[in-house]
């Protein structure tokens, strides 16, 4: 089959695309920005890469054109379509899906799928159970949101029965107003946590809720459902229905919980101690993503030991408190200060509770070290203004904070104004550079927040480090 795929280069419609060429399909696709490194990744697979959505790109005349969710009908101010291919491909009357349902129909289709849904943590716990599969020797095929370390590319095919995916609650596509997980049809699903988020798509939390209530209508009676069970809006979607066997974690009560630090914990299932997790996260949200994984492999028939010991080898996802550099102190040393390195991060952290649970990470990592939270409200849901109430919460923990202000409709002032001097607001990303230089001292934590390149501002931080 050869399949072109509409805004390739998403991480999503990546995957897809690697996926697909790994199974024997030929694959092209187009997108409107064609950079590294996916570009660099998909061509290395053999998948030939266009630029733009030029209608001439019908006459590929594929046995199907795969539309991300990026593609829309919607107007360039002179009235011609933005997306000039979508239009000739319905006027055409040419054949086209969405990608969740390809994957559904071409990949999917009679293997166990273990899926991981949430507002937060989707890609680190994907990541987690596929390394568990792997490491119990089950040869999983996975789709992930991001590079996980311990695998080095994003999707891969696998030769076993289970399939595992992250799955996400956004729009499948121009034609499909459906989340994308109600496509994959999972025998194991993780509810990891449940906020209002997207604002450009979902008007309240309770549309999101019932989103997710048709996800849980998919699962099997001999499926199973892990849900955490501190999160009341996860409590109101299994109210809507449930047909299937819930694990719960998180709680006190909860059938797997954890004892002790994050670092350094006991997995606790049914009231029994079962396994001992020593390992590298840090973060009360990655105790519960790992205790998540944990019971979902339980559900494939691996043991807690079994896991704990693939997770006590996890070594995450790329962006996810990646260590960019840690650079050593080269500026002349201010009284009572002592030489150290400045340790700059990178991380996808963008909504307000992820950036919250990550600096607390952090702060139980390096106790009373100063961490500077540097940071920028790029989604779309930030972008509205939906959550700027909430980013001094957020930042609470950390010792000064830093907002790249760029292209918001609202005031990034008056919303950290109650952290006063803490909090600085620049309109470009230099200028914010430039901040954090003035105020960094020695064996600070730097923590760059966004889920987006954040143009270039961990190399540029590093850079001024080392020039310092």
């Amino acid at each position: 089959m050869h399949i072109h795929i509409l805004g390739i280069c998403g991480t999503f419609m990546g995957g897809l695309a690697a996926l697909a060429r790994e199974a024997g399909h030929r694959v092209t696709g187009c997108d409107l920005g064609v950079y590294p490194p996916m570009s660099d990744q998909l061509r290395a697979l053999g998948i030939e890469l266009m630029e733009g959505y030029g209608v001439d790109q019908l006459q590929l005349k594929p046995d199907m054109f795969v539309v991300g969710n990026v593609v829309s009908r919607s107007r360039l101010p002179d009235g011609t379509p933005k997306y000039p291919l979508m239009e000739a491909i319905l006027d055409a009357g040419a054949p086209y899906t969405s990608g969740p349902q390809w994957l559904s129909e071409h990949v999917l289709q009679g293997r166990h799928v273990l899926a991981v849904a949430g507002t937060h943590g989707k890609t680190t716990t994907t990541a987690m159970l596929a390394w568990i599969l792997e490491s119990a020797g089950l040869q999983p095929g996975f789709l992930v949101g991001g590079v996980p370390l311990n695998f080095g590319v994003s999707a891969q095919l696998g030769s076993g029965r289970y399939f595992v995916i992250e799955a996400d609650e956004f729009d499948t596509a121009l034609f499909d107003k459906r989340s994308k997980f109600v496509h994959y049809r999972p025998r194991t699903v993780i509810l990891n946590n449940l906020e209002f988020d997207h604002a450009d798509i979902f008007d309240n939390l309770a549309a999101i809720e019932r989103q997710f209530h048709h996800l849980v209508r998919t699962v099997p009676s001999t499926g199973r459902i892990v849900v955490n069970d501190l999160e009341e809006s996860l409590a109101r979607v299994l109210h809507q229905g449930c047909w299937s066997e819930v694990r719960s974690f998180g709680s006190a009560v909860a059938d797997f919980t954890a004892q002790g630090e994050p670092q350094a914990f006991d997995v606790v299932q049914a009231g029994r101690t079962v396994a001992r997790l020593e390992w590298n996260l840090g973060g009360v949200h990655n105790q519960l993503n790992a205790l998540a994984a944990i019971a979902a492999a339980d559900h494939v028939g691996v043991s807690p030991a079994v896991a704990v010991n693939a997770l006590a080898k996890f070594q995450n996802v790329k962006r996810r408190m990646e260590v960019r550099a840690r650079v050593a102190w080269n500026r002349p040393l201010a009284a009572g200060e002592t030489a150290a390195a400045v340790t700059v991060y990178d991380d996808f952290a963008h909504h307000p509770t992820a950036m919250r649970t990550t600096i607390n990470g952090l702060r139980r990592q390096v106790g009373a070290a100063r961490i500077l939270a540097v940071f920028e409200p790029r989604s779309n849901t930030m972008k509205l203004g939906a959550m700027k109430s909430q980013l001094p919460w957020s930042l609470e923990e950390s010792d000064l904070a830093f907002c790249h202000a760029g292209g918001l409709d609202w005031n990034a002032h008056e919303a950290l104004a109650s952290m006063s001097d803490r909090a600085h607001v620049a309109s470009n990303v230099d200028a914010v550079v430039q901040q954090v230089m003035a105020r960094v001292r020695p064996g600070d934590h730097i923590l760059c927040m966004s889920n987006g390149g954040f143009g270039g501002i961990h190399q540029k931080l590093v850079d001024a480090l080392q020039l310092s």
